[in-house]
């Protein structure tokens, strides 16, 4: 008989009886979910996404997460984006996600993979600085918000919980003193995401993140024409337009008021984006492929915008701009009087 010590006891004797008389264990298989065949309120509370959508993106990925063979009852290839969909929503453990699906923890796992690496693919058609639509259009859809004239984005930074790493574990340790990511998002008025950076740990400030990323030399050889927006964690540059420290009565306040309302933007579009998938709530992945998870969720959230998905309930968080003020430059601040003289004298 088996003994009860060994790690994963076997009946020799039934092994025995097996092997002479050719027999193989009985396969037990779970039901797998039509999960498509659903209504409309169970697919978008589930997956956050309808029908017609979780169709479009299907056609999109299909080349990538589809399985070669079907040996093994291999999953589909909509059974994958649906399983990686449904941890994108709800962000809840693996096996969670795999007992709703009728699947194992381990295939979870495979799937939510496969999804993000075929995401990546489409990271630069999804999302495009400054934007799809002409810079004219860009400018005008941010100046009918509070009338800022000249603007083609907003910027900020949001932490990304993760757990502890195994190497470099204090890099990644934020001032809120928890694991995360630090990511730089800029949207447009639509709150389309237009950048995103994803390699930085927690602990680096959003500023540094801004000042070693390539958009930011692009802009800086006047690459663009336009300006972004970003709270006072930025330094105030001449495409860079932070709002006055101690504004003085009259325009300055109007220009901070203006710069403020605009601004808001970027806050909401995060919001979007981290109510639309809960799993950014808290990640409990290596550093890296929370990377890829978070690309395939802003890449998943231009998506939803682009074709008109309801949105979810937002969620409002406590603010996380870092208000460590970082030293404007001089250049910066005489655009930045020049705008509001300009613009926000009457």
């Amino acid at each position: 008989m088996a003994c009860p010590f060994i790690h994963e006891p076997v009946d020799e004797e039934a092994a025995l009886i097996r092997r002479e008389l050719h027999l193989r264990r009985e396969r037990i298989v779970r039901p797998r979910l039509d999960v498509l065949s659903y209504p409309e309120d169970f697919l978008f509370e589930r997956y956050r996404f309808s029908l017609q959508s979780i169709t479009y993106i299907h056609t999109l990925l299909h080349p990538y997460i589809t399985n070669l063979t079907r040996r093994g009852r291999a999953l589909t290839s909509e059974q994958i984006l649906c399983m990686a969909l449904r941890f994108f929503a709800n962000g809840s453990f693996l096996y969670n996600t795999g007992d709703a699906e009728h699947v194992s923890k381990a295939t979870v796992c495979r799937a939510i993979r496969k999804v993000c690496l075929a995401l990546k693919h489409f990271l630069h058609i999804f999302v495009k600085f400054p934007g799809h639509k002409p810079v004219r259009a860009i400018k005008e859809e941010f100046h009918m918000i509070a009338g800022f004239p000249n603007v083609i984005g907003c910027l900020d930074g949001t932490h990304i919980p993760i757990i502890a790493p195994s190497q470099n574990e204090a890099d990644y340790v934020n001032r809120k003193s928890i694991h995360s990511i630090n990511v730089q998002i800029i949207c447009d008025a639509a709150h389309i995401i237009t950048n995103v950076e994803t390699k930085w740990p927690g602990s680096v400030h959003d500023s540094r993140i801004y000042r070693e990323s390539s958009l930011s030399n692009r802009m800086g050889q006047g690459e663009m024409d336009g300006l972004l927006l970003g709270d006072r964690g930025y330094p105030c540059q001449p495409t860079l337009m932070t709002p006055y420290p101690e504004p003085e009565p009259g325009p300055q306040q109007h220009f901070n008021m203006a710069h403020n309302r605009t601004r808001a933007r970027v806050e909401m579009t995060i919001g979007l984006l981290k109510s639309r998938f809960q799993c950014l709530r808290h990640l409990r992945v290596t550093p890296e492929r929370a990377c890829d998870i978070i690309v395939a969720c802003v890449v998943l959230h231009n998506i939803a915008i682009i074709r008109g998905e309801q949105h979810p309930a937002l969620q409002t968080q406590d603010p996380e701009a870092d208000l460590i003020h970082t030293g404007d430059f001089q250049d910066g601040r005489v655009v930045r009087d020049l705008i509001c003289r300009n613009v926000f004298a009457n």
